[in-house]
């Protein structure tokens, strides 16, 4: 090798380590970048509108109407205060509007799927289409949230809980309406297809804030941010232990603060997402962009999840100051295959503290082995001090492809005290290791006998 060569890999050597720094001023410009909701003064308690918190009458008409008069006043507090509110059909927002869920309210939904028709333009793992109205929907607003202390339950266990044993046909027929490009009014489900909806969703939305809430028993994913932008999410805390029960899906969504969240979730607790395959790729121009995770208590199958439907890419993710406080199958876990195409870069992962794991730190470009023709580039991916007291199967696992390498992961002041298996490192290239500990550290080797 040339001195010249030499000279190059040094310097680029040295690059990348200095690149791999957390980038706080970064994170410091997004949050400031982040827009809260201006709500105007006008409140309106559900109460002096013929409310019941008696747990059975339905109150839907008393919220929609509470919605109608924020927009005729162009906004407003919507106020429920405590007591149990049933309401059989969806909450619609409109702009510039806080629903206020005060200490010891609680909104209970009904569980009748024709609760939630007419159909709305909605999205369903990664693909666009027309379903049941998740639970909770705003579509196209501006300034709204959902605060206070009270609580939202799905109803999620009983009916739309049956729905999972009966989806794979609508699955499936979604999906080969997205390999196929059919036009997205012919996408109509609803109806005999089993396409649980989501509990909250923001579509085409901003500055969003969603603060304190209490989130049960989603039939589907939790919290969908989907093509929205400037996002808070802080304070909030979960039990919604069935069937997907994502806690936070940012997804073609851009400037995103998670804060200060307790998770107890049936799933991912947080999955960044970017759409599905062919229509995924086609909306390259809205990638998921400038997430941050900060300050959050993790439990239930995976902590932070990027994909696997990414296929617009992800790109901007800061990760810090985060904890276990139960079981997590994985910590950290970037996965997609060779359907999606797309790309995952540009994520950094500090002072992590996970108790029991099955895995670690997990990246794999083969995620259930499915897929051909549209390999996904991951890249720039940092790590730094991060402890795990146990992992029952691996440590460390990156595992890209041999024509399409993962590229630039660096691991700093890492140690997981025991696991099964330490480390499988698999067509990747340039991972640098610095204080990298799995199992027992080594001392000073012994001297001969």
């Amino acid at each position: 090798m040339s001195f010249k060569v030499l000279l190059i890999l040094l310097i680029s050597t040295v690059s990348f380590a200095q690149n791999s720094e957390f980038p706080s001023a970064k994170v410091d410009s997004i949050v400031k970048s982040i827009q809260l909701p201006i709500i105007p003064s006008y409140q309106i308690n559900i109460l002096k509108l013929g409310a019941k918190g008696d747990s059975i009458s339905n109150n839907k008409s008393v919220f929609d109407k509470a919605m109608a008069l924020c927009r005729k006043n162009n906004g407003g507090t919507i106020v429920v205060p405590k007591g149990i509110y049933k309401i059989n059909g969806p909450i619609h927002f409109v702009s510039n509007v806080n629903l206020k869920i005060e200490k010891g309210a609680k909104i209970k939904f009904s569980d009748n799927p024709k609760d939630y028709l007419p159909m709305v333009l909605t999205s369903w793992e990664g693909t666009m289409l027309y379903n049941y109205s998740p639970l909770i929907y705003a579509y196209e607003c501006s300034n709204i949230a959902i605060t206070g202390e009270g609580t939202i339950d799905g109803e999620g266990g009983n009916i739309w809980k049956s729905f999972k044993s009966k989806e794979e046909a609508g699955k499936n027929r979604s999906r080969e309406m997205n390999h196929n490009n059919v036009a997205l009014k012919d996408r109509k489900f609803g109806e005999s297809c089993f396409l649980r909806p989501q509990m909250i969703q923001f579509f085409n939305c901003k500055n969003l804030l969603i603060e304190n809430i209490r989130i049960e028993n989603s039939p589907f994913w939790c919290l969908h941010l989907l093509k929205s932008q400037s996002i808070t999410i802080r304070g909030i805390n979960y039990k919604s232990l069935n069937y997907n029960n994502d806690g936070i899906d940012p997804e073609y969504s851009k400037n995103v603060l998670i804060e200060n969240v307790t998770f107890n979730n049936g799933d991912d607790n947080i999955a960044v997402k970017a759409g599905r395959d062919h229509e995924g790729r086609a909306n390259t121009t809205t990638p998921s962009e400038n997430i941050i995770i900060r300050n959050c208590n993790f439990k239930g199958l995976h902590g932070v999840v990027i994909g696997s439907e990414m296929s617009a890419g992800v790109q901007n993710v800061f990760v810090e100051n985060c904890k276990t406080i139960g079981y997590l199958k994985r910590g950290i876990y970037l996965k997609t295959n060779a359907d999606r195409g797309g790309f995952i870069k540009n994520i950094f992962v500090r002072n992590i503290q996970l108790d029991e794991v099955e895995d670690c730190i997990y990246i794999t470009a083969n995620y259930h082995g499915e897929g051909s023709g549209f390999q996904s580039d991951i890249s720039n991916v940092h790590f730094s001090d991060i402890v795990c007291n146990k992992a029952s199967e691996s440590g460390i696992v990156i595992q890209g492809f041999p024509n399409k390498k993962i590229r630039n992961i660096s691991l700093k002041n890492i140690e997981i005290k025991s696991a099964k298996n330490a480390l499988s490192n698999e067509n990747a290239e340039n991972v640098l290791m610095t204080d990298v500990f799995i199992g027992k550290k080594a001392s000073v080797p012994t001297a001969a006998k």
